[in-house]
């Protein structure tokens, strides 16, 4: 039963520190947020803080490769697959991803925001990239097709965190699934569902 209480309290302290950095985050650069910041905030000394973390730039490493680690299993576990007709459904991956952002709202905003972490997103991007070269080649496979993916690939992902970022700072509050079906419409259509 110890263990238990133990495990719980320090649960509970990396998630304070976390919504401190988070916090911190949105009002200037890592270069700028110091330990003892992070600390007062959340009402700890800064013993408390190094018996987790070296420094501020290694509290925001394990918690990017968290949330990394998190979205390479949701994009592991859910493909795109094929509804019924053989047409592209990119809507349960595009419900995954947008769950995992709203339950990582936080730090996501402060990620994608102007003091966030570049190298963090283009990551997710690389990830994305090498997911959609498995599985869109895989279907459209063409003598062209790889010269014009990379454009298509910078187009839509831009496009993917255009949205995302515009949607979290929004509040979140559109649903995951109405939110998708946006996504797999735009990217599979283009403006021209505006013209529908």
């Amino acid at each position: 039963m110890p263990v238990r209480k133990v495990d719980r309290r320090v649960r509970k302290t990396k998630k304070q520190l976390r919504e401190a950095l988070t916090t911190l985050l949105k009002e200037k650069p890592i270069q700028k947020i110091r330990v003892r910041e992070i600390a007062d905030l959340i009402d700890i000394n800064r013993g408390t803080f190094y018996q987790y973390y070296r420094d501020v730039y290694d509290m925001l490493s394990k918690i990017e490769n968290e949330l990394f680690e998190q979205f390479n299993q949701v994009m592991e576990e859910t493909g795109i697959q094929n509804n019924r007709d053989g047409k592209t459904d990119i809507k349960p991956l595009f419900v995954k991803i947008i769950s995992l952002l709203k339950e990582n709202a936080d730090l996501a905003i402060a990620l994608m925001g102007p003091n966030g972490d570049p190298v963090f997103v283009e990551r997710v991007k690389g990830l994305v990239r090498k997911r959609c070269m498995d599985d869109w080649m895989g279907r459209y496979q063409t003598p062209e097709s790889q010269q014009y993916f990379e454009y298509y690939y910078a187009f839509v992902v831009s496009g993917c965190i255009g949205l995302f970022q515009r949607w979290l700072e929004n509040g979140a509050d559109e649903a995951p699934e109405r939110l998708a079906v946006l996504f797999e419409q735009i990217i599979l259509k283009g403006v021209q569902i505006f013209e529908e």
